[in-house]
């Protein structure tokens, strides 16, 4: 039984598995990648918004993604097309308010005027903050801050606090727990920064498997634990 007192404010979850589970499946590797949207995605916003989770952070493609078979990276970017035009609806519908992080530049004009519609549309929601990390790495994010920060000639000398306003996530909390599906206990740069006391939990359940009650069973396991934040 969860206690509803301590529900961490801000879950973020690396989505892996999904190629492993569609090759389980003797299926193509983007096939993995649209069942997660179709099946798994929604029911977690869902799920997190019920339990009282303000902010979820999914990280769906990363800078190293470019680098996997153009087959895959190319039906990756329909489905993202897709995505924008049937799945903002529903997430709208569930309160859900949409940010990106990561940089945009790299995708074509069109999925990136989906996402700029797609957070304009849901701008008045805030039922939970749903975001999508794309085309996003944590070294990249850092080194896109500094030069930021080396092109803002107001800029003083720098506290974290004022260093913060120069990530892709200015303005979110960091993370309290982040969830790492597959069986992989690697963090990948993911919010490198963001993540200094983050509590990690680690499972083998493949994303496209990963349901509302594994998501139950990562929130039970961090409830349990102590945080002290180095003191």
């Amino acid at each position: 039984m969860l206690d509803r007192n301590t529900i961490p404010k801000h879950v973020a979850i690396i989505m892996d598995g999904n190629r492993r589970w569609a090759k389980k499946q003797g299926l193509a590797a983007v096939a993995g990648h649209q069942y997660a949207i179709d099946h798994v995605v929604e029911n977690l916003i869902e799920r997190a918004g019920e339990m009282g989770v303000q902010y979820l952070t999914l990280w769906a493609f990363s800078t190293e993604n470019w680098g996997r078979e153009k087959t895959e990276v190319d039906g990756i970017m329909n489905m993202f097309r897709n995505a924008l035009v049937t799945k903002v609806k529903k997430f709208i519908e569930q309160g859900a308010r949409l940010r990106m992080i990561g940089d945009m530049s790299r995708f074509s004009l069109d999925i990136q005027e989906g996402m700029k519609k797609a957070m304009a549309a849901s701008e008045k929601n805030d039922k939970i903050i749903v975001t999508f990390a794309l085309n996003y790495g944590g070294r990249d994010e850092i080194l896109r801050a500094i030069r930021k920060i080396s092109s803002d000639s107001r800029r003083e000398i720098l506290e974290e606090s004022e260093f913060e306003k120069y990530l892709d996530t200015a303005g979110m909390p960091d993370p309290d727990l982040i969830i790492r599906t597959g069986g992989e206990q690697r963090m990948s740069g993911f919010l490198m920064w963001q993540a200094a006391y983050a509590e990690y939990y680690f499972t083998e359940t493949l994303f496209p498997e990963f349901t509302p009650e594994k998501f139950d069973e990562a929130i039970a396991e961090y409830q349990k634990r102590q945080r002290r934040f180095g003191k």
